[in-house]
């Protein structure tokens, strides 16, 4: 059995429908088929190799103590994935990626002799329902089929492979300008078979779809290459037929090691996927916007009174959650959660971020139909309606309701931006009304939000607990950033939710005991919360605190630079789902906020980009 991978040894593929992950040692350990939200016929990531997994790799790279070596990159400014593997008898490249679909889901794994001569092995082991299906596996037309319930695998390939022990197996020996490729593709069981690529073909189509579409980036600052990156891994976890976007691609990798926060993202949050958008439109991307957008009007469709705070990839409502007995889960961090009970909470604050996102489309040329101003006008009358409620908040704290403090604010933000769309001539509403609920609501804040004491807003109406979502106060405009209760709150954040290193943790948790969010046990220092206190600190004229944070916070980054949602600074490892979608978030809106004000101290006005926010 292989050792067990930390989740900052893997790097990721996929073709904006679903995507793969795949280990340093050649393993691709999690894949859903065909989207995001599929069950995996790869779930290793979460078990074992025996619940499924496929490795590429030399013959010697699976024996204990190889002296083989890998080493990795992204081609270019894409998301194919390149590996070099040197051994004492030659070298040669793997070039592992999933072609933009139009048609069947496909992986594709080019074996190439670079020096010498290196014995290779193929190692597949498909396990269909997230590990538990034993698959019939045959040839059908000389092609290698694994069927199992729903799910069909045809691997083709030139080099010989036969079944042992349930896997197909093949070894073969490459030499220097040899060339060997793999293709698995997906059909449901009852489907015709799938075509078959030219696979050097559909790898420069790959890398031609990348680089047309990295093309569009209007960002130029010193951070260019973490931000491009950051860019294309909220591309690859949009899903392109809806326009939906994932807030990662994985589900239950552990905020703790052998904990029990380890939940189901393979979904579309409101708030996620707003602040993706604010990400992209930021960078110079709008046809995301206008998808999305699309995605927002079907899934809300004429029920915004009912709205939900995440939906399915398609607009799905019913995400209900269940546990899978059978996985033991990232290092027995247990249990294996699929769908996600936080879709029947009441969070409040993703009418501000819904409404900020398309106000910023609005911005920037993504003009706002007569549709979207329907549902906007709703949106915003139901929320006069609700804007004294609590709420679960942010975090989705399993706990009970409280009136949160950031909600609060970002239903002002709802208002706020509501109003500049109205004075725009953008859309039509009683103008009077909201400013008087708007500052209804930030009269409300500012004195049951804020301890004068202590000189720090509160998590909550008359809690001593601080919370990292305070950061967003300038941010957002509500206050401006040398208001003296925003000075303390940014202080008050980094005395008592602060790392020596600067990281942020969202709030404070407390071990055995059930805190606030209703979950025992504690967890990593939240990464974009810690992108946010550098937001902050620049807001409010710290510059070179900010870099040096920022610095360090690029400097988690794993080798490809990809991010988890979090890192724990004791043991060096990253935390949570991977890639996270809000982590990348907060690597393009800290590099965009910092060189917009890297030529002059801030000002009042605070109305920068959104592109920050976090669970």
């Amino acid at each position: 059995m292989k050792r067990l991978p930390r989740i900052e040894q893997y790097g990721l593929i996929g073709d904006m429908q679903t995507s793969a992950h795949v280990c340093d040692d050649g393993s691709i350990d999690w894949l859903c088929l065909p989207r995001f939200d599929s069950p995996a016929p790869f779930p290793a990531l979460l078990g074992s190799e025996k619940h499924g997994a496929w490795r590429i790799a030399p013959a010697a790279a699976f024996q204990e103590g190889s002296s083989a070596s890998a080493e990795r990159r992204y081609v270019g400014e894409s998301l194919v994935l390149e590996t070099v593997w040197t051994t004492s008898s030659g070298s040669v490249t793997v070039t592992d990626f999933m072609p933009p679909r139009n048609g069947a889901p496909q992986v594709l794994r080019i074996v190439e002799g670079t020096t010498g001569q290196v014995f290779m092995v193929s190692a597949l082991r498909a396990r269909p329902g997230y590990g538990r299906i034993s698959p019939w596996v045959h040839e059908v037309g000389g092609r290698i089929v694994a069927e199992g319930g729903e799910d069909t695998l045809w691997l083709d390939t030139a080099t010989e492979q036969r079944e042992k022990n349930g896997a197909i197996v093949g070894s073969f020996t490459v030499t220097a300008g040899d060339s060997v490729a793999f293709v698995l593709s997906w059909s449901p069981s009852h489907g015709s078979p799938p075509e078959i690529p030219e696979p050097e073909a559909a790898l420069e189509a790959t890398l031609a779809f990348w680089e047309d579409w990295t093309s569009q980036c209007t960002y130029t600052g010193p951070y260019r290459d973490a931000v491009l990156r950051s860019l294309i891994t909220l591309k690859a976890m949009t899903y392109a037929p809806s326009g939906g976007i994932v807030a990662a691609p994985t589900t239950s990798l552990p905020e703790e090691l052998g904990g029990e926060r380890n939940w189901d993202y393979r979904y579309t949050w409101l708030r996620d996927a707003s602040t993706t958008l604010a990400a992209l439109l930021g960078s110079g991307f709008r046809q995301e916007a206008g998808s999305f957008r699309r995605w927002l009007l079907r899934a809300v469709a004429g029920d915004p009174e009912n709205l939900q705070i995440m939906y399915g990839i398609t607009g799905q409502r019913d995400l209900s959650e269940r546990e899978l007995g059978w996985l033991p889960g990232y290092e027995n961090s247990a249990p294996v959660r699929i769908g996600n009970r936080a879709a029947e909470q009441v969070q409040l604050d993703v009418y501000g971020y819904v409404i900020e996102t398309l106000y910023l489309a609005h911005e920037n040329g993504v003009a706002h139909c007569g549709d979207t101003a329907v549902l906007h006008q709703r949106l915003v009358e139901h929320l006069a309606e609700r804007w004294q409620m609590p709420d679960e908040g942010i975090w989705e704290v399993r706990g009970k309701r409280r009136h949160f403090v950031h909600s609060k604010i970002m239903t002002w933000v709802a208002v706020d931006r509501t109003i500049r769309l109205i004075e725009a001539g953008a859309m039509e509403a009683d103008m009077f009304a909201l400013i008087e609920l708007r500052e209804a609501i930030h009269r409300d804040v500012c004195t049951r939000g804020f301890d004068a004491e202590r000189n720090t807003f509160t998590q909550s109406y008359g809690s001593q607990e601080v919370d990292a979502a305070l950061l967003l106060i300038p941010r957002v405009g509500f206050l401006p950033p040398d208001d003296p209760r925003v000075v303390g709150t940014v202080e008050a954040v980094r005395r008592e939710l602060s790392t020596p290193e600067g990281f942020v943790h969202r709030y404070r948790t407390t071990g055995k005991r059930t805190g606030i969010d209703g979950l025992t046990g504690n967890e990593g220092t939240f990464l974009l919360c810690s992108f946010m206190m550098v937001d902050a600190l620049a807001l409010t004229g710290r510059l070179d605190e900010a870099r040096a944070l920022f610095e360090r916070l690029l400097a988690l980054r794993t080798g490809l630079g990809l991010l988890a949602e979090e890192y724990d600074p004791t043991s060096g490892r990253q935390l949570g789902n991977f890639p996270q979608a809000y982590s990348h978030i907060g690597v393009i809106g800290s590099a965009l906020l910092l060189q917009q004000l890297g030529a002059s101290a801030p000002t009042a006005d605070a109305d920068v980009l959104v592109a920050a926010s976090a669970r």
